[in-house]
Protein backbone atom coordinates (compact mmCIF):
# COMPACT_ATOMS: atom_id res chain seq x y z
CA UNK A 1 0.00 0.00 0.00
CA UNK A 2 1.52 3.52 -0.96
CA UNK A 3 1.88 5.93 1.82
CA UNK A 4 -0.61 8.55 0.54
CA UNK A 5 -3.18 5.66 1.11
CA UNK A 6 -2.19 4.64 4.84
CA UNK A 7 -1.96 8.42 5.69
CA UNK A 8 -5.65 8.84 4.51
CA UNK A 9 -7.11 5.32 6.01
CA UNK A 10 -4.67 6.09 9.78
CA UNK A 11 -6.34 10.48 9.74
CA UNK A 12 -9.64 8.83 9.15
CA UNK A 13 -9.53 6.21 11.93
CA UNK A 14 -8.03 9.06 14.56
CA UNK A 15 -10.30 11.70 13.53
CA UNK A 16 -12.97 9.30 13.80
CA UNK A 17 -12.27 8.27 17.29
CA UNK A 18 -10.65 11.19 19.12
CA UNK A 19 -8.69 10.18 22.18
CA UNK A 20 -8.45 6.63 21.51
CA UNK A 21 -5.13 5.55 21.95
CA UNK A 22 -4.09 3.25 18.57
CA UNK A 23 -1.27 0.48 18.81
CA UNK A 24 1.30 0.93 16.27
CA UNK A 25 1.55 -2.91 16.20
CA UNK A 26 -2.28 -2.59 15.20
CA UNK A 27 -1.61 -0.37 12.41
CA UNK A 28 1.82 -2.31 11.58
CA UNK A 29 -0.44 -5.90 11.28
CA UNK A 30 -3.02 -4.09 9.43
CA UNK A 31 -0.80 -2.27 6.29
CA UNK A 32 1.77 -4.68 6.89
CA UNK A 33 4.41 -1.98 7.54
CA UNK A 34 7.32 -1.13 9.89
CA UNK A 35 7.09 0.84 12.94
CA UNK A 36 9.39 3.32 11.71
CA UNK A 37 7.38 3.72 8.36
CA UNK A 38 4.53 4.40 10.11
CA UNK A 39 6.09 6.86 12.51
CA UNK A 40 7.12 8.67 9.35
CA UNK A 41 3.51 8.86 8.31
CA UNK A 42 2.28 10.31 11.60
CA UNK A 43 4.79 12.39 11.58
CA UNK A 44 3.05 13.78 7.83
CA UNK A 45 -0.45 13.88 9.78
CA UNK A 46 1.02 15.86 12.89
CA UNK A 47 2.64 18.75 11.19
CA UNK A 48 -0.28 19.08 8.78
CA UNK A 49 -2.89 19.16 11.37
CA UNK A 50 -0.50 21.57 13.29
CA UNK A 51 0.06 23.90 10.86
CA UNK A 52 -3.67 24.13 10.16
CA UNK A 53 -4.79 24.38 13.61
CA UNK A 54 -6.94 21.36 13.35
CA UNK A 55 -5.42 19.60 16.17
CA UNK A 56 -3.03 17.58 17.95
CA UNK A 57 -1.47 13.86 16.97
CA UNK A 58 0.09 12.80 20.43
CA UNK A 59 2.53 9.40 20.55
CA UNK A 60 1.83 8.14 24.16
CA UNK A 61 5.24 6.02 25.17
CA UNK A 62 4.65 2.61 27.17
CA UNK A 63 3.70 -0.61 26.73
CA UNK A 64 0.21 0.42 26.72
CA UNK A 65 1.20 3.15 24.59
CA UNK A 66 0.48 4.16 20.60
CA UNK A 67 -0.90 7.52 19.23
CA UNK A 68 -4.26 9.29 19.46
CA UNK A 69 -5.83 12.16 17.93
CA UNK A 70 -6.55 15.06 20.32
CA UNK A 71 -9.33 17.86 18.81
CA UNK A 72 -7.42 20.69 20.60
CA UNK A 73 -8.08 23.52 18.03
CA UNK A 74 -5.47 26.43 17.50
CA UNK A 75 -7.24 29.48 18.71
CA UNK A 76 -7.16 30.76 15.29
CA UNK A 77 -9.29 28.13 14.20
CA UNK A 78 -11.48 28.34 17.72
CA UNK A 79 -12.05 31.85 16.21
CA UNK A 80 -12.70 30.94 13.10
CA UNK A 81 -15.34 28.65 13.80
CA UNK A 82 -16.86 30.75 16.85
CA UNK A 83 -17.41 33.59 13.98
CA UNK A 84 -19.06 31.49 11.17
CA UNK A 85 -21.46 30.27 13.86
CA UNK A 86 -22.40 34.30 15.07
CA UNK A 87 -22.89 34.73 11.33
CA UNK A 88 -26.00 32.16 11.10
CA UNK A 89 -27.11 33.74 14.50
CA UNK A 90 -26.86 36.33 13.29
CA UNK A 91 -29.83 35.75 9.93
CA UNK A 92 -32.66 38.49 10.46
CA UNK A 93 -34.61 35.38 9.51
CA UNK A 94 -33.81 34.08 13.28
CA UNK A 95 -35.93 37.05 15.17
CA UNK A 96 -38.72 35.46 16.75
CA UNK A 97 -41.50 37.18 17.81
CA UNK A 98 -41.02 38.17 21.83
CA UNK A 99 -37.23 38.43 21.34
CA UNK A 100 -36.20 35.34 20.63
CA UNK A 101 -34.18 33.47 18.47
CA UNK A 102 -34.53 30.59 16.90
CA UNK A 103 -31.69 27.89 16.99
CA UNK A 104 -33.29 24.30 16.34
CA UNK A 105 -30.99 24.66 13.40
CA UNK A 106 -28.28 24.28 15.30
CA UNK A 107 -28.74 20.95 16.41
CA UNK A 108 -30.21 19.64 13.72
CA UNK A 109 -26.97 19.96 11.43
CA UNK A 110 -24.86 16.92 12.14
CA UNK A 111 -22.10 18.95 10.18
CA UNK A 112 -22.27 21.70 12.51
CA UNK A 113 -23.10 19.41 15.75
CA UNK A 114 -19.39 17.97 15.35
CA UNK A 115 -17.51 21.13 14.98
CA UNK A 116 -19.29 22.58 18.07
CA UNK A 117 -18.38 19.78 20.21
CA UNK A 118 -14.83 20.06 18.55
CA UNK A 119 -15.10 23.55 20.29
CA UNK A 120 -16.12 22.61 23.72
CA UNK A 121 -13.91 19.84 23.91
CA UNK A 122 -10.74 22.18 22.78
CA UNK A 123 -10.27 24.19 26.22
CA UNK A 124 -11.27 21.27 28.42
CA UNK A 125 -9.88 18.23 27.67
CA UNK A 126 -6.71 18.60 29.54
CA UNK A 127 -8.95 18.67 32.63
CA UNK A 128 -9.59 15.18 32.24
CA UNK A 129 -13.09 15.05 32.64
CA UNK A 130 -14.81 11.27 33.00
CA UNK A 131 -17.96 12.53 32.07
CA UNK A 132 -19.90 15.54 29.97
CA UNK A 133 -23.02 16.31 32.33
CA UNK A 134 -25.70 18.70 31.14
CA UNK A 135 -29.92 18.97 31.17
CA UNK A 136 -32.83 18.30 28.61
CA UNK A 137 -33.43 18.92 26.12
CA UNK A 138 -32.05 21.25 23.99
CA UNK A 139 -28.39 21.12 25.76
CA UNK A 140 -28.48 17.55 24.50
CA UNK A 141 -26.93 17.60 21.01
CA UNK A 142 -24.05 19.31 21.60
CA UNK A 143 -23.54 17.89 24.79
CA UNK A 144 -23.42 14.47 22.95
CA UNK A 145 -20.76 15.79 20.60
CA UNK A 146 -18.75 16.78 23.43
CA UNK A 147 -18.89 14.15 25.00
CA UNK A 148 -17.80 11.75 21.38
CA UNK A 149 -14.81 14.76 21.28
CA UNK A 150 -13.56 13.46 24.44
CA UNK A 151 -14.22 9.98 24.04
CA UNK A 152 -16.08 10.05 27.54
CA UNK A 153 -19.88 8.92 28.28
CA UNK A 154 -22.37 11.92 28.40
CA UNK A 155 -25.00 11.60 31.92
CA UNK A 156 -28.48 13.75 31.15
CA UNK A 157 -30.20 15.27 33.71
CA UNK A 158 -34.13 15.02 33.49
CA UNK A 159 -36.33 17.54 34.19
CA UNK A 160 -39.18 14.65 35.29
CA UNK A 161 -37.48 11.79 36.48
CA UNK A 162 -38.92 8.32 35.31
CA UNK A 163 -39.72 4.80 36.55
CA UNK A 164 -37.59 2.74 34.34
CA UNK A 165 -33.86 4.72 36.13
CA UNK A 166 -34.62 3.19 39.30
CA UNK A 167 -33.27 5.33 42.85
CA UNK A 168 -32.84 8.95 41.27
CA UNK A 169 -31.73 12.22 43.13
CA UNK A 170 -34.21 14.70 42.89
CA UNK A 171 -33.59 18.23 43.77
CA UNK A 172 -35.15 21.87 43.04
CA UNK A 173 -33.53 24.86 41.98
CA UNK A 174 -34.17 28.48 41.35
CA UNK A 175 -34.46 29.88 37.50
CA UNK A 176 -32.28 33.02 37.51
CA UNK A 177 -34.45 34.12 34.63
CA UNK A 178 -37.51 33.94 35.88
CA UNK A 179 -37.35 33.21 39.41
CA UNK A 180 -39.38 30.22 39.92
CA UNK A 181 -38.65 27.12 41.22
CA UNK A 182 -38.34 24.07 38.92
CA UNK A 183 -36.92 20.80 39.41
CA UNK A 184 -33.91 18.41 38.44
CA UNK A 185 -33.69 14.53 38.59
CA UNK A 186 -30.32 12.17 38.16
CA UNK A 187 -30.53 8.70 38.21
CA UNK A 188 -28.00 7.13 41.03
CA UNK A 189 -26.89 5.00 38.53
CA UNK A 190 -25.61 7.15 35.76
CA UNK A 191 -22.82 8.99 37.69
CA UNK A 192 -20.62 7.41 39.87
CA UNK A 193 -19.61 9.80 42.92
CA UNK A 194 -16.37 11.24 42.86
CA UNK A 195 -16.35 11.74 39.30
CA UNK A 196 -15.09 14.17 37.28
CA UNK A 197 -17.56 15.59 35.43
CA UNK A 198 -17.75 18.68 32.51
CA UNK A 199 -21.00 20.62 32.63
CA UNK A 200 -22.61 21.76 29.09
CA UNK A 201 -25.48 23.81 27.96
CA UNK A 202 -26.71 25.55 24.65
CA UNK A 203 -27.53 28.58 26.50
CA UNK A 204 -27.58 30.73 29.36
CA UNK A 205 -29.17 34.07 31.04
CA UNK A 206 -28.49 34.30 34.68
CA UNK A 207 -27.47 31.07 35.10
CA UNK A 208 -29.90 29.33 37.24
CA UNK A 209 -30.13 25.82 35.65
CA UNK A 210 -25.81 25.96 35.56
CA UNK A 211 -26.29 26.91 39.02
CA UNK A 212 -28.62 24.01 39.84
CA UNK A 213 -26.08 21.41 38.03
CA UNK A 214 -23.50 22.33 39.87
CA UNK A 215 -25.26 22.20 42.93
CA UNK A 216 -26.90 18.79 41.75
CA UNK A 217 -23.16 17.47 41.26
CA UNK A 218 -22.05 17.88 44.69
CA UNK A 219 -24.71 15.90 45.68
CA UNK A 220 -23.23 12.97 43.95
CA UNK A 221 -19.60 14.03 45.60
CA UNK A 222 -18.48 14.79 41.79
CA UNK A 223 -15.71 17.50 41.05
CA UNK A 224 -17.12 20.09 38.14
CA UNK A 225 -13.74 20.57 36.42
CA UNK A 226 -15.25 22.56 33.62
CA UNK A 227 -18.68 24.64 32.82
CA UNK A 228 -19.19 25.60 29.09
CA UNK A 229 -21.98 27.58 27.56
CA UNK A 230 -22.48 27.87 23.41
CA UNK A 231 -24.73 31.38 24.00
CA UNK A 232 -24.68 33.24 26.76
CA UNK A 233 -26.83 36.73 27.25
CA UNK A 234 -25.20 40.06 27.84
CA UNK A 235 -27.80 40.95 30.59
CA UNK A 236 -28.20 40.43 32.96
CA UNK A 237 -24.30 41.35 33.50
CA UNK A 238 -23.83 39.38 37.20
CA UNK A 239 -24.39 35.73 36.77
CA UNK A 240 -25.52 32.86 39.39
CA UNK A 241 -22.14 30.74 38.38
CA UNK A 242 -18.74 31.94 38.16
CA UNK A 243 -15.84 30.20 36.51
CA UNK A 244 -17.71 29.30 33.40
CA UNK A 245 -16.44 29.84 29.84
CA UNK A 246 -18.93 30.83 27.07
CA UNK A 247 -18.00 30.69 23.41
CA UNK A 248 -20.77 33.60 22.01
CA UNK A 249 -22.29 36.09 23.55
CA UNK A 250 -25.63 37.60 22.53
CA UNK A 251 -25.57 41.13 23.00
CA UNK A 252 -29.11 42.57 21.99
CA UNK A 253 -32.51 40.90 19.87
CA UNK A 254 -33.84 44.09 18.39
CA UNK A 255 -37.48 42.51 17.05
CA UNK A 256 -38.41 45.51 14.72
CA UNK A 257 -35.17 45.96 12.64
CA UNK A 258 -34.71 42.38 12.75
CA UNK A 259 -31.16 42.68 14.30
CA UNK A 260 -29.44 39.93 16.25
CA UNK A 261 -25.75 41.17 17.83
CA UNK A 262 -23.87 38.53 18.61
CA UNK A 263 -19.68 38.19 19.27
CA UNK A 264 -17.24 35.96 20.05
CA UNK A 265 -16.53 36.08 23.86
CA UNK A 266 -13.62 38.09 25.35
CA UNK A 267 -11.66 35.32 26.03
CA UNK A 268 -11.33 33.83 22.38
CA UNK A 269 -10.22 36.77 20.94
CA UNK A 270 -7.84 38.23 23.39
CA UNK A 271 -6.09 34.39 23.23
CA UNK A 272 -5.16 35.70 19.43
CA UNK A 273 -1.88 38.51 20.23
CA UNK A 274 -2.66 40.21 17.00
CA UNK A 275 -6.43 41.03 17.84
Amino acid sequence: MRRSQRIAAITKWLVERPHHVFSLTDFSQQFAAAKSTLSEDLAVIRQTFSELGMGKIQTIAGAAGGVRYVPDLHSTELLRRIEKLCQKLAEPQRVLPGGFIYLNDLSACPTSLGEIGEIFASPFWERNPQYVVTVETSGIPIALMTARSLNIPLVVVRRISRLTEGPVLTMNYVSGSTKRVETMSLSRRDLPTKSRVLIVDDFMKAGGTLRGLVDLMAEFECEVVGKGVLIETAEPAKKLVTDYLSFIRLTNVDESDLQVLVEPADWIKESIPQL
